[in-house]
């Protein structure tokens, strides 16, 4: 604890059993990231759909087998039981070593945690392992075409019969829906009640009659966002997070785990992004421009302040051990900061963003859709949605306002 105190003004020096544990990190990637695995460095990750899904699912359950999916798990589940200045250390190396762009691994970073917060011995025993183990994937059902960012307007509906809930409604921007076997989702299990007092957290099996994936199609050709109906999809009575109609509160402990030990991590490979931007504007000539030369520095100095925010958030982190609404400064900083930044790889590369990596237009299809586009394009075009999921700007201004500043609710 002693040691964060002060990580707010300046970077963190290593011990010499973190430095230790950092070569123990950067010795096992180099000695896994060989075979199957050796085209995978700087590729992959969020937006950045160059690697197939399935050779990434591939490279977690590598991970498994060494140990690092399970960092922050206690030990009694199968973790490490890693310390928070060690988990930093473990993103930090991680991504300076280039290894693969990780696929959200939903089951890892959100329902894991929530099992070892509010789960029972019997959830905690049949799920987390295989979490740990890469073999077994998780998508989550929170988002529906009429409740987006209001959460406690959810309509998907859940009730028991002969000792199972029957699950009916439709979720929207369901990541990886289409690759995994079981999903959470929040329910509505009391209608009597009033917004997010009747809800409930459930956990259903996706491999069932009554599931029915459809993807949706993003600007970059992808679909890691689905669509995700249910007819009546049965699940066991006991596959409850929490206590039924006590879902709201299960479900924003969820959403704190998204962010915290990887913050440093990300800042380091938004730092690659941005060198490899100067690089290609010093190499093309577009540096010479006065106002893109200062667009860049701007975002030079963006990025460092960055830096010192996730800083001081860990230091929050560590002493209140879970996360708080303060982590919404980071989320709305950091999502502005990238979007702004793909915007600005495209005044780099200026008429040949629009032009795809084998010299033809990314655009000029039927259905305007298909994978000729450069890290640059991508980024432009994933980052969008930054600004969008796991709550948007305004959400998160809001919670800043009213959580962090004490101001006075939003009117609705």
């Amino acid at each position: 604890m002693d040691r964060w105190s002060t990580v707010g003004a300046v970077e963190f020096a290593r011990t010499p059993a973190e430095e230790a544990f950092a070569d123990e990190v950067r010795t096992w990637l180099e000695e896994h990231l060989v075979g199957d695995f050796a085209d995978l460095r700087g590729r992959g990750g969020a937006g950045q759909d160059d690697v197939a899904a399935e050779q990434l699912f591939n490279w977690e359950r590598e991970l498994a087998s060494g140990g690092w999916l399970g960092l922050d798990y206690p030990a009694n589940l199968g973790g490490r039981d890693a310390s928070l200045i060690e988990q930093v250390v473990f993103h930090q190396t991680y991504v300076e070593a280039r290894a693969p762009g990780r696929i959200p691994n939903i089951g890892l970073t959100l329902l894991g945690p929530t099992l070892v917060a509010y789960g029972t011995e019997a959830q905690q025993s049949r799920f987390v392992h295989p979490i740990l183990a890469g073999s077994e994937h998780w998508c989550q059902g929170y988002s529906e075409p009429n409740a987006g960012s209001d959460l406690a307007n959810v309509s998907t509906s859940a009730h028991l019969e002969a000792g199972r809930w029957l699950v009916t409604g439709q979720k929207v921007w369901t990541s990886l829906a289409q690759f995994a076997q079981w999903a959470f989702v929040v329910c509505r299990t009391d209608p009597t009640a009033e917004r997010h007092a009747g809800l409930s957290y459930l956990l259903i099996p996706m491999e069932q009659p009554g599931v029915e994936v459809r993807p949706i199609v993003q600007i970059t050709g992808a679909t890691e966002f689905n669509e995700l109906f249910f007819d009546e999809a049965r699940t066991d009575a006991d596959m409850v997070v929490g206590e039924v109609g006590g879902g709201w509160s299960v479900a924003m402990g969820t959403l704190g785990f998204e962010r915290g030990a990887s913050t440093l991590g990300q800042q380091i490979g938004y730092r690659q992004e941005l060198d490899t931007l100067i690089a290609l504007a010093r190499s093309n000539g577009s540096i010479d421009d006065p106002s893109l030369r200062q667009d860049l520095m701007r975002a030079w100095s963006e990025l460092e302040i960055l830096r010192y925010n996730q800083l001081r958030m860990l230091t929050a982190l560590a002493a209140d051990v879970v996360p708080g609404p303060e982590m919404s400064i980071g989320k709305l900083y950091w999502a502005s900061w990238h979007r702004r930044l793909g915007e600005l790889g495209m005044q780099v590369r200026g008429a040949s963003g629009m032009i795809g990596v084998d010299g033809t237009p990314p655009l000029d299809d039927p259905l305007g859709i298909n994978y000729r586009l450069d890290g640059l394009q991508r980024t432009f075009l994933y980052s969008r949605s930054h600004t969008i999921y796991a709550g948007s700007n305004q959400i998160q201004r809001n919670v800043i306002g009213e959580r962090v500043l004490g101001l006075p609710r939003e009117p609705r």
